[in-house]
């Protein structure tokens, strides 16, 4: 029963945006210079919950969600997805993230990194990452 209700209650756990994060995605997105693609370790299942609730979602040219993949972070062959389909160099890409063993997986792949640890630590993080 308790199982069934995570699943059919998904909705109700979901909490809500942080804010500064999405006015941040909306400054990106907006300048025209990044493109955006997401990895997350989302179910596939309750994946398309978060789709319909938050519209910032719709920003991200592509989003490879590990429920669908069957992989996750840290796992590399999940970064390895995202970097093949939509042709990125992990040299000219960033990724932003709150967990240090996905951090340290990407950063074993070259790729640029920010650990998100608050929305005003990312925010300055971000800018010495793009200034390099």
């Amino acid at each position: 029963d308790n199982i069934r209700a995570y699943f059919d209650r998904w909705d109700e756990m979901l909490g809500g945006p942080i804010g500064e994060n999405v006015e941040l995605l909306r400054e990106l997105k907006d300048s025209g210079k990044y493109r955006l693609v997401a990895l997350t370790n989302w179910s596939a299942e309750t994946f398309p919950v978060a789709l319909e609730r938050y519209d910032f979602l719709g920003w991200f040219e592509g989003i490879v969600v590990s429920g669908v993949e069957k992989c996750k972070k840290p796992d590399r062959k999940i970064y390895n997805i995202i970097l093949d389909r939509y042709k990125l160099s992990p040299a000219e890409s960033v990724f932003i993230d709150d967990n240090k063993e996905n951090i340290i997986a990407a950063q074993n792949l070259d790729i640029k990194t920010v650990h998100c640890k608050s929305p005003e630590q990312v925010r300055k993080d971000l800018s010495i990452v793009l200034d390099q």
